[in-house]
């Protein structure tokens, strides 16, 4: 996992010194599941807020729906109810608006963590 992250770094210099913002906030993504799945919550939840940042900037709402989903999840995993609910909702709206199959999966979690708040 280390090796992996080291390598996303580098992906991430190259990105940022040839002005790739899409491909940085990809990137920081990454990154960010990296972090999280090692155990890292913080550092993961600051990688997505960068990435979200990006996103919203330029557009992507794809990319901006998967990040809000993984902070919905984080915030779930620390038994932050409501602050999951203002991720995981918006995210849904795009992901259906979009005709996304992700969508199912992001309604499962809103709905998992409604019941659970």
């Amino acid at each position: 996992m280390d090796e992996a992250i080291a390598l996303f770094n580098q992906s991430l210099e190259i990105f940022e010194g040839i002005g790739n913002v899409e491909g940085k906030a990809a990137t920081l993504h990454q990154l960010g599941i990296l972090y999280a799945n090692k155990g890292e919550v913080d550092q993961a939840i600051a990688l997505f807020n960068q990435s979200l940042e990006i996103n919203e900037r330029i557009g992507f709402v794809q990319g901006k729906a998967m990040t809000l989903w993984w902070l919905g999840d984080l915030a779930e995993q620390q038994g932050e109810y409501t602050k999951a609910i203002s991720y995981l909702q918006p995210a849904l709206e795009i992901l259906q608006r979009l005709k996304s199959p992700y969508a199912e999966s992001v309604s499962a979690c809103l709905d998992r963590v409604i019941r659970n708040s």
